[in-house]
């Protein structure tokens, strides 16, 4: 088949999903997804805000391991709003950074809403066309035009949007239903008629308030190619993010490479690795605190589980009578041993003598003394840094990358007092708390 149209990824787990209310991850745990990323070949991890100061280390740190080779198939693309001195400020902070995701409201609701009558459609098209220009200018090398609330945006000026940012030199069309308000015939229709109008490749950025998400995501992606162009879902991993969540990755894979109207029409970028999908999902729900649902698809507890003897034993003559595709497929099927009797973990005050216990287990020895007591102190700033036991990814990236895990873990507070702050911290006489 020539000019073979896939369907991609872009997983904003580390955008989108941290945004979670009540949640979040920390920069080490982070840094563990966009390398699990990578394993399963998502093509696009949206790994962070380059504009936000906190996040600078951890983003150019991963920036080191994509030189070092340590990822090599997932892009990873910054976030940040279309305005040109956010661009600026996002190239001095993360110089390197090549792949960007730039998001402008573009809905009537919204830019009364939000911009209380100050901007116009006109100003929006403008001062996008400004963003753009100026992240080229400062060498990015693909940028993707996000169209918040697109789904209720009138779809005239959707196109015209998408054709500015085009013009401009964006790359992609981010199609937001950031309310989660379109259903699956609705979305094909307009990013089908986006995708004809422009000749422009889209994203798909569905949320789940409606239970849709994953719905809207594949049809969405069916619009695009049909439209002729490659189309990208925006998923999260365990289907985290704002409010009742985003696309899961997952069920977006399986459903375009298992269901009767995707398999073998619609194709999903051949480097995708199911296989990593199981320790994907683990590690990313023990790093949020929040448990997959007994009942998620391909990971839950129940995927494969089967009670009532109708389907026991249907299940045990053909695997085929009662399960959609094979567990094996995702990763899953190895026992999960847990220890039931001593246990020794690395935490923030943990000795040299565990330490090495855990290591041994792990099949990790150290030169010497001083590399074990290095890499013990790294393994105790994570431990503050997560608030939780460290896992064997963790630990075994602390022991590979220490310079790396050091850069990510650390966190330079901005803090440069101004005005009447700086008046009242350097007045002589102190309140007394």
């Amino acid at each position: 088949m020539t000019d073979q149209k896939y369907i991609k990824f872009i997983d904003v787990t580390n955008r989108d999903g941290v945004q979670t209310s009540r949640l979040g991850l920390a920069k080490l745990q982070k840094t563990i997804i966009n390398i699990m990323l990578d394993d399963l070949g998502v093509n696009f991890s949206e790994f962070g805000f380059p504009i936000t100061g906190h996040e600078i280390n951890y983003l150019n740190g991963n920036l080191e391991l994509v030189e070092r080779g340590i990822i090599k198939k997932s892009k990873l693309s910054g976030w940040m709003r279309a305005i040109a001195l956010d661009v600026q400020k996002s190239f001095k902070n993360v110089p390197k950074l090549k792949y960007l995701n730039m998001s402008q409201s573009t809905s009537d609701q919204m830019i009364n809403g939000k911009y209380l009558g100050k901007k116009t459609r006109e100003d929006i098209l403008n001062i996008t066309r400004e963003a753009v220009i100026e992240a080229k200018k400062c060498g990015a090398i693909e940028v993707g035009v996000n169209a918040e609330d697109a789904s209720r945006t009138d779809i005239k000026y959707l196109i015209e949007y998408a054709q500015t940012c085009k013009e401009a030199g964006a790359n992609r069309f981010r199609y937001c239903d950031t309310l989660g308000y379109d259903d699956p015939q609705t979305a094909y229709e307009r990013i089908k008629l986006i995708a004809q109008e422009t000749n422009m490749d889209i994203e798909m950025h569905f949320h789940n308030d409606l239970g849709m998400a994953v719905a809207c995501s594949v049809l969405g992606a069916k619009g695009a190619i049909d439209g002729g162009v490659h189309a990208l879902i925006n998923t999260a991993i365990n289907g985290m993010g704002e409010r009742a969540g985003n696309a899961d990755l997952v069920s977006c894979i399986l459903a375009i490479e298992k269901s009767s109207g995707f398999k073998e029409k619609y194709f999903i970028d051949p480097q995708i690795d199911l296989s990593k999908a199981w320790k994907l999902a683990k590690y990313t729900a023990y790093a949020f605190g929040v448990p997959i649902p007994i009942n998620q698809p391909a990971v839950g507890d129940n995927a494969f589980a089967h009670e009532s003897g109708i389907h026991a034993d249907g299940a045990l003559k053909d695997r085929r009578n009662y399960e959609l595709y094979n567990f094996e497929e995702l990763g899953r099927g190895e026992p999960e041993i847990i220890e039931t009797g001593r246990m020794i973990t690395v935490g923030e005050y943990a000795g040299i003598k565990g330490f090495r216990n855990v290591y041994e287990n792990l099949e990790i020895e150290f030169e010497d003394e001083d590399e074990a007591r290095n890499i013990l102190e790294l393994a105790r700033y994570a431990n503050v840094h997560t608030q939780k036991p460290l896992t064997s990814s963790e630990l075994k990236f602390i022991y590979y990358y220490p310079d790396i895990a050091a850069r990510v873990m650390t966190v330079e507070p901005y803090y440069e007092p101004t005005h009447s702050m700086k008046k009242r911290i350097t007045e002589k006489d102190k309140a007394v708390l």
